[in-house]
């Protein structure tokens, strides 16, 4: 594959030769990696990453488990009656899915390209947005019909739009390639525990107030969770940071260190020139669409998430043990999503971990593609669930270290990378009509497509990547950081 040089990868080499602020590790006494990259040795750095850690990845990690515990409410929703008291048919209930994703998607770049600028502090905006969320899907709760559904859901992503791109870009700001994956990929284990509670909140909530004050059990569930993520956006507003350089509760030093630390870490850094300057940036580095294409893959396959409780189902089981069985391949998938976040950024490995993952799932599709035994089908939900989910820390890393030069093309690539991926559940909500049941053949088969060519992808983009790193170890010397893949 002949891939030519961009602009950016000749600012780059000669960013590499001119920029002392780019220096190579080797000159600060550390030995690099095949990437350049260091692991931590400066007991300033290490307490400061640890103090990072403990204000930033619990809020972060609450903040995600609450926004997918409200979006997918109506998975649940959906098995205590909610089409039945709504007079929902045909592919109604597959079109209010859907449209969340369509206000979800309008807002994301927008709202990452605010959050890079110096306009506002994104500590109380991400906080603003998540009270905004929690009202609207407390609302959910009093819709009457079809409509009124489709109206709160379109809205609800709206609110809920700015967070996940925005918690990437924070995450992007204030660790390096080596810690961003692990990070990530604790940020994601709260989507992941949130899907695996889900049921057994709502199989609680069910069981125990349905039809307390004449509410039906979703009702109460969309209540409840809608409260509870209300008095969370209060604690976030307080603890969440801002930027490196003006997060309130850093010291004056540990801002310098915070803001330096990832300029070394950074691939042709380049001057901020603002936000206008940072999306052309992005949208200008062909890498940005390759990216795109395989979160967009990524996503596609996991598509399941929002029929999980639908797909378990078609194992036979009542109700209740329905929603208890759709929890331990999600707290297991928690675990190996960690854990493969962890072992790639330890060695600052993407492509093999990325085949691996994804070729777990593809078998757990095809199982589910051509067998009916229970026993079966069950332990395929472990394998896909499991192995799809655990590459999002890795995709996601690789885009922020790939392509973040400056903060605002970093904030704006993510954003596009997000949309893009998400547009996915615009029409995967359709692979998966009731009349597919039990075996979701449409839906199990197009995954299996979608994991091989996450796979795919991620092999062209690794020899892209060692391309790119050949052509500026010939520029300008070994000693420099280069793209890691």
């Amino acid at each position: 594959m002949d891939v030519k040089t961009t602009n950016d990868e000749k600012t780059i080499m000669a960013q590499h030769n001119e920029d002392p602020e780019i220096a190579s590790k080797e000159t600060q006494g550390q030995i690099g990696d095949y990437a350049g990259a260091t692991a931590k040795s400066d007991p300033v750095e290490i307490a400061l990453v640890r103090k990072l850690d403990i204000r930033i990845m619990p809020t972060l990690w609450a903040m995600y488990f609450m926004n997918y515990l409200d979006r997918n409410a109506i998975a649940n929703a959906r098995l205590d009656g909610l089409e039945k008291d709504l007079g929902l048919h045909g592919s109604q209930y597959n079109t209010c899915i859907s449209i969340l994703f369509v206000g979800y998607l309008l807002m994301q770049v927008p709202s990452n390209m605010l959050m890079s600028s110096s306009k506002i502090r994104p500590s109380i905006y991400m906080a603003i947005c998540m009270a905004a969320w929690a009202i609207i899907s407390a609302l959910t709760a009093v819709v009457k019909n079809y409509t009124s559904l489709v109206i709160v859901r379109f809205f609800l992503g709206v609110a809920e739009a700015p967070f996940y791109p925005g918690a990437l870009y924070l995450l992007g700001i204030f660790y390096t390639r080596k810690e961003v994956a692990t990070r990530i990929a604790i940020l994601y284990s709260g989507n992941i525990f949130a899907t695996s509670f889900a049921g057994l909140i709502a199989a609680a909530t069910f069981s125990s107030i349905d039809g307390a004050q004449g509410l039906k059990g979703w009702q109460w569930l969309f209540i409840i969770e809608g409260v509870v993520t209300f008095a969370v956006a209060g604690a976030a507003a307080i603890l969440l940071p801002d930027h490196p350089k003006n997060t309130k509760w850093l010291t004056p030093e540990e801002r310098i260190l915070a803001d330096e630390r990832i300029k070394r870490d950074t691939v042709g850094l380049a001057p901020s020139k603002g936000a206008k300057a940072g999306f052309m940036q992005a949208i200008r580095d062909p890498r940005l669409y390759l990216l795109c294409f395989i979160q967009n893959m990524h996503l596609s396959a996991c598509s399941f998430n929002n029929f999980f409780p639908t797909v378990v189902g078609s194992l036979g089981f009542d109700r209740t043990i329905t929603l208890v069985l759709t929890c331990p391949p999600y707290l297991v998938s928690g675990f190996v999503g960690y854990l493969v976040g962890l072992t790639s950024g330890k060695t600052n490995e993407r492509t093999w971990h990325i085949t691996i993952s994804m070729g777990v799932a593809l078998g757990g599709f095809i199982i589910s593609c051509v067998t009916m035994n229970t026993a079966a089908r069950y332990v395929a939900c472990f394998m896909f669930a499991s192995g799809a989910y655990a590459v999002n820390s890795v995709i996601l890393g690789w885009v922020s270290a790939t392509l973040g030069q400056t903060t605002e093309k970093k904030a704006t690539s993510l954003g596009i990378v997000n949309v893009v991926a998400n547009a996915s559940y615009i029409y995967t909500a359709y692979l998966y009509p009731k009349s597919d049941g039990p075996k979701y053949l449409t839906g199990m088969g197009a995954n299996a497509g979608f994991a091989f060519a996450t796979i795919a992808g991620s092999w062209v983009f690794r020899i892209w990547l060692q391309r790119t790193n050949k052509k500026i170890r010939q520029a300008g010397g070994d000693n420099q950081v280069f793209y890691a893949y």
